[in-house]
């Protein structure tokens, strides 16, 4: 068992109401993510939840940020920062540096996706899976390798079971029950990555299977549908200009008509 488990349990016992944890805590350890591609897709997965849930108002998406769960864990400089959370039930509105649990009511995140990579595969089904389970208690925990499209595995906790592994529908994808949304991969590139060609994103889908859109697709989308009813608009008004040439030429009048 890792010494980050074994202080986490700990907190099931301790009282919340001991000295207060360090306040000079450390939000940023200055290394970046693997590589352009995870943090983008983290990104995406962010801009995605915030386009999900825009309708909530308690809620919270975060990536790449230290989770702070217990005060032992804050004195040691013990961290752990999920690629890609989601908290609900919480203020919507707060900035964060980092995601406090004393300072949040004692939440956790409520679902959790790590992006694979071969230095942190093994840390990511391991150590940080027995955290997020037996001291999170983190409902849905995803995996997935942005290199990988065949990598996306997820468990949902259940009682008295711990974490259960998710079964893929027929399209591979993985339903996220505390969200009420699929997780699963849309091929295509996004924000220039990959530099040509195409690779397979994890997205969020609906329960109807929709392409949850990022805010660039939406923006894009509504352009087309702007630009297509210009196009009608002038379709149109060409159709009109002949009818009232062909009216003229007739002898008639069209604004008498």
């Amino acid at each position: 068992m890792s010494n980050e488990t074994a202080i986490g349990q700990e907190k099931y016992v301790q009282d919340w109401s001991a000295p207060d944890p360090p306040s000079d805590l450390i939000f940023d350890d200055g290394e970046p993510l693997e590589t352009n591609r995870h943090r983008i897709a983290m990104n995406v997965l962010i801009d995605s939840a915030l386009s999900a849930l825009a309708e909530r108002p308690d809620f919270f998406a975060g990536g790449n940020m230290f989770v702070y769960y217990s005060r032992n864990q804050a004195m040691n400089r013990d961290f752990r920062g999920p690629d890609f959370f989601v908290a609900l039930g919480v203020d919507g509105n707060r900035t964060r540096q980092g995601w406090v649990v004393w300072e949040e009511d004692g939440r956790y995140p409520d679902v959790i996706v790590e992006l694979l990579s071969p230095s942190t595969v093994n840390v990511d089904r391991g150590v940080k899976k027995d955290l997020y389970e037996r001291v999170f208690r983190t409902p849905d925990y995803f995996i997935y390798d942005p290199f990988a499209a065949d990598s996306l595995a997820g468990w949902h906790l259940e009682l008295g079971r711990g974490y259960q592994p998710l079964i893929p529908n027929e399209r591979g994808w993985l339903w996220c029950e505390t969200l009420e949304l699929w997780l699963g991969t849309w091929n295509g590139s996004i924000r220039r990555e990959p530099p040509t060609g195409a690779c397979d994103w994890l997205r969020f889908y609906d329960r109807a299977f929709n392409l949850v859109l990022l805010p660039e697709e939406i923006a894009a989308r509504e352009q087309q549908q702007a630009a297509s009813e210009r196009q009608r608009a002038e379709t149109e008004r060409q159709r009109a200009e002949r009818l009232a040439q062909r009216l003229r030429e007739l002898g008639e009048d069209p604004d008498l008509i």
